[in-house]
């Protein structure tokens, strides 16, 4: 198997939100629908087993009203530390593993997305497809959300 660091790809934010906020928006399914997916699409949430095993599964609608569907099983769930998850982002992505870690920082939270990929040849294609775009475009929505909170 490659390097799992030649396999990652890894976005940092800081939200201006406490830690606890920004654990409840990711955690509680009528939050995930109100910032999940790029700008200009809507998600909806049609499963979500938060628990070590775990499914999850939203369908999310493109302006033109194409959808596609995301899904995964939680691996690990660490409470206001860390949910690694297994995910699917059907038809452009598969077999990927998602890292979301958590971290608080006073009154605001550190954030750190690793999306590990099989192998380095699929992680580089993952960015050249426009992954630092895409999953940059959530979580704008995501400081978006939880600043309004």
């Amino acid at each position: 198997m490659n390097n799992p660091k030649n396999r990652t790809l890894t976005l940092e934010r800081t939200f201006d939100a406490p830690l606890d906020l920004v654990w409840e928006a990711w955690t509680q399914p009528e939050h995930i629908a109100q910032w999940w997916g790029p700008k200009g699409m809507e998600t909806k949430v049609l499963e979500h087993d938060f628990t070590v095993g775990g499914q999850w599964k939203y369908a999310m609608t493109m302006p033109d009203g194409s959808e596609f569907i995301a899904d995964g099983v939680y691996v690990d769930i660490v409470p206001k530390e860390r949910i690694v998850s297994s995910a699917n982002f059907k038809p452009m992505t598969e077999g990927v593993e998602i890292q979301s870690i958590f971290k608080a920082d006073g009154d605001k939270t550190h954030f750190t997305f690793n999306c590990v990929h099989e192998t380095e040849e699929y992680c580089k294609q993952q960015e050249e497809m426009g992954f630092y775009n895409g999953w940059g475009s959530v979580f704008d929505r995501l400081s978006e959300f939880v600043s309004s909170k």
